[in-house]
């Protein structure tokens, strides 16, 4: 039973503690847009898009309105191109991104997931042609988002694709160099990516799911860290015990935002991702949730533990709250999308060394993180690979999200706006992995693969 003092907390958590859902994104199939013929396939995409999301806005803003939720952005995720692309891949595989941006556009959301690749154990038709075509796809559009799977537990590590992303990101800022490098902001390197994740820019609708699914993705790092201001002298159980009740009542709210969408929508349910989304905002931060449990700053030592704690507390107290859970579900950590981490960033005692580390225990990885601009491409596979075996060997998601930024050295500043944020220019460790990186192949899969 619904009790007045249930409904009067989340009432503040919306109003004072930043809660809201991150996101609606609705998941669309593809699969029947293949044709040899690319502009017949690009007009099959514009149109099947149009016709399942045109509602889609419409609806989320209907849904904040009533229930008084704020529902920040309206996604699309689609197949990954490379599939679509693989009927016609000798033809201008930038096509596909201009019809999703025009689709974008046409239906007023903020982002198109999609243009992607799943290349873990090797390239098969239209992987290459859609990789190379990346840089110029995100310097042409606003909307389009893009990710490139290169490794899974089961598969291992495509040490080629390693090679390439390196390549195609340091192409991708520098092509879009005088807007702050925001193509590389929109451009996602996974190992072990999931099908229906819903946050950008990783989101993809995979080849697993229906035709159409909604999923929803909630946030709430304010409400979290202003709950832990209540209880200043708890031991870490209670601490972990406060989170979990914290998280569930988040969750609770995303579920029902995505149960009404769903319905209104006439689209199947997927899944809620957990996930604690930060922003730029004040009160907004992950980083200020560690800190609150007793780090004098995010990125000293202890961190890791403290974001272990958190992870862990929010998985289980969202999972109750939910039918079906999904996506990455976890704690976000992006650089320049959390004011804590931005801070902790700026003062010198975040580093990249200490952020992969942290990548072992939270969601997804090295995320909007903003390196030099002539760190060499050798260098951002390095980083790639490193960031793959940590979500191979310990079988969970790992992503990687950097924004070389062209012209700027390490301790310069760069800024988005927006959700996007900005940040500092964090230096990277010295020494040339080109060598390791130039061998290729494929970095063998781990004995935990082998689960059979």
């Amino acid at each position: 039973m619904i009790n007045s003092h249930d409904i009067l907390e989340t009432i503040n958590m919306i109003d004072n503690e930043n809660l809201d859902v991150r996101t609606i994104t609705m998941g669309i199939s593809l699969l029947d847009c293949i044709d040899e013929n690319i502009d017949k396939a690009c007009n099959k995409i514009y149109d099947k898009i149009c016709r399942y999301a045109r509602d889609l806005v419409p609806t989320g803003e209907a849904i904040s309105k009533e229930y008084g939720i704020s529902i920040i952005n309206k996604r699309i995720s689609v197949t990954p191109i490379a599939m679509i692309a693989a009927a016609c891949q000798t033809q201008k595989i930038v096509k596909f991104a201009l019809a999703l941006d025009k689709a974008a556009n046409e239906l007023g959301v903020n982002f198109i997931g999609g243009y992607s690749a799943l290349v873990q154990k090797g390239f098969s038709a239209g992987d290459y042609a859609l990789i190379e075509s990346i840089p110029e796809a995100l310097s042409i559009t606003d909307h389009v988002c893009s990710s490139v799977n290169i490794g899974s537990t089961k598969a291992g590590i495509n040490m080629d694709a390693v090679a390439m992303m390196g390549k195609i990101i340091k192409k991708t800022a520098e092509l879009t160099s005088d807007r702050d490098c925001i193509g590389a902001a929109k451009l996602v390197v996974f190992c072990n990516a999931p099908e229906d994740n819903p946050f950008m820019a990783g989101a993809f609708h995979g080849t697993g799911e229906g035709d159409c699914v909604i999923n929803v993705g909630v946030s709430g790092p304010g409400v979290v860290r202003s709950t832990l201001t209540k209880y200043p002298n708890s031991d870490i159980s209670e601490i972990a015990e406060i989170i979990k009740k914290t998280a569930f009542k988040i969750t609770r709210t995303g579920q029902l935002v995505a149960q009404e969408a769903s319905r209104r929508l006439g689209v199947p349910f997927g899944i809620v991702d957990l996930s604690l989304a930060p922003t730029p905002a004040v009160g907004d931060s992950v980083a200020h949730i560690l800190e609150e449990m007793g780090l004098e700053t995010c990125g000293c030592h202890g961190t890791t533990a403290a974001l272990a704690l958190l992870n862990d507390a929010v998985k289980k107290g969202g999972t109750m709250a939910s039918s079906h859970v999904g996506g990455l579900s976890g704690a976000f950590i992006p650089v320049t999308e959390d004011a804590g981490m931005i801070d902790a960033a700026r003062s010198g005692v975040l580093t990249l060394t200490k952020l992969e580390a942290m990548t072992a225990v939270c969601s997804v990885g090295l995320d909007m993180i903003v390196i030099p601009g002539d760190v060499s491409e050798a260098v951002i596979s390095g980083i790639i690979a490193d960031e793959a075996a940590i979500g191979m060997i310990n079988t969970k998601t790992t992503a990687v999200r950097l924004i070389p930024a062209i012209g700027k050295k390490a301790g310069e500043e760069l800024n988005f706006g927006g959700l996007l944020g900005g940040g500092p220019v964090m230096a990277v460790t010295k020494g040339d992995p080109s060598k390791f990186i130039s061998r290729g192949g494929r970095l063998p899969a781990p004995i935990q693969s082998l689960k059979n």
